[in-house]
């Protein structure tokens, strides 16, 4: 009997200290979030940082290091701080591949990167990046077809491709159609799954029209 409480002792203590890491998260998830709303996006990418050391088995917050870099790289004309902020989410990204392979959300920001890369000079980039950026929206669409971030983002680097080509983009605007109507029902049961997209898409679709 005294073997069984001390076992049911242990075992609520286990449970305790999960919630209670659990708890530590999401609060710190939340508030790297109002810094991000608060145009605060760097900070917010420290404490997704910090978070990730924390919690090492979450590839989330490793994404959000990577995203903020990424996204506030689009733009940059200073070559040191691009190579800089690009460094640190191509980091990101090895540490949250490891943790989830083959995760088309992940595939996603790696295409946006070497984007970015190819949009600050294309002359250097476009020829080794081009073919490697394409190879990984292929990839993503084989593995998540109804997602919204994997056929937005496909369609909007066709049309960009399209246009390099002197090509008609309008095929594409199916594409953009249906990532909205996707961006409606597309659920995820992970805490703090990244959402977002539809604006930026609603944006493309009022240019095709």
């Amino acid at each position: 009997m005294a073997r069984v409480i001390i076992y049911l002792l242990v075992l609520l203590l286990g449970v305790f200290k999960t919630s209670a890491q659990q708890g530590k998260y999401e609060t710190g998830m939340q508030k790297a979030f109002e810094l991000w709303g608060q145009n605060k996006p760097f900070d917010a990418a420290n404490m997704f940082e910090r978070i990730s050391k924390a919690e090492t088995e979450k590839w989330i917050p490793h994404y959000y290091v990577a995203h903020i870099n990424i996204v506030y790289s689009f733009g940059e004309k200073d070559k040191e701080k691009l190579s800089l902020q690009l460094k640190k989410a191509q980091e990101e990204l090895d540490i949250a591949n490891s943790i989830s392979p083959d995760n088309p959300e992940l595939m996603v920001l790696q295409a946006l990167l070497n984007t970015v890369w190819i949009s600050f000079d294309g002359a250097t980039y476009g020829m080794t990046l081009s073919g490697p950026t394409s190879q990984i929206y292929a990839r993503a669409v084989q593995i998540a077809p109804d997602n919204p971030r994997v056929v937005y983002c496909k369609a909007e680097w066709d049309m960009g491709s399209a246009r390099f080509f002197g090509q008609d983009t309008t095929p594409f605007c199916k594409d953009i159609e249906r990532a909205i109507q996707l961006f409606s029902t597309f659920k995820s049961e992970t805490p703090f799954y990244p959402e977002w997209g539809k604006e930026r898409a609603e944006q493309i679709l009022a240019s095709c029209k």
